[in-house]
């Protein structure tokens, strides 16, 4: 499998668009919109996750909230990729042989989107009411700790 997967990065890296950005200059502004995308999805998870917790405007309920920033989440989250394949596609290589990206994208990315689809699915239900229930607490919590581990194995990309 390690072996399908490098021989794909060396393909991705050779063709057109992992060489533009490479040598273009444009790998700033790649991570610019990677990292724009990032910080608006994980703030509106972040929101969502405090309102359940309890956290903010009493006038407006998780649920409430949840539907406002649901395009802002999706918008967000389509940046976010985006950039990364972007970025990814540059120097794939290297990534694949990245312990620390394999932890990101192979375990933590993954578990921690399944986590915010059940959280995102389940506010609509839990966040009706101005307290929501302990297993909309917990749950907002565990969510906020999974994105906190995605980001944490994100910065130890450079070191390896």
């Amino acid at each position: 499998m390690l072996d399908f997967l490098q021989s794909l990065a060396k393909w991705l890296e050779s063709t057109s668009l992992g060489t533009g950005i490479r040598t273009t200059g444009i790998y700033p502004f790649v991570q610019t919109l990677h990292f724009t995308g990032l910080s608006l999805w994980l703030g509106t998870n972040v929101i969502v996750d405090l309102r359940l917790l309890g956290v903010g405007n009493q006038r407006q309920t998780a649920a409430e909230l949840s539907r406002a920033l649901w395009a802002w989440n999706w918008i967000a989250f389509a940046l976010a990729v985006l950039g990364g394949f972007l970025l990814f596609s540059a120097t794939s290589t290297l990534y694949v042989a990245n312990p620390a990206f394999q932890f990101k994208l192979g375990l933590l990315v993954p578990l921690a989107l399944i986590w915010h689809l059940v959280v995102q699915r389940r506010t609509e239900t839990w966040g009706r009411e101005a307290d929501a229930p302990a297993v909309a607490k917990i749950s907002a919590l565990i969510e906020m700790l999974l994105w906190l581990c995605v980001v944490s194995a994100a910065v130890e990309i450079p070191s390896y």
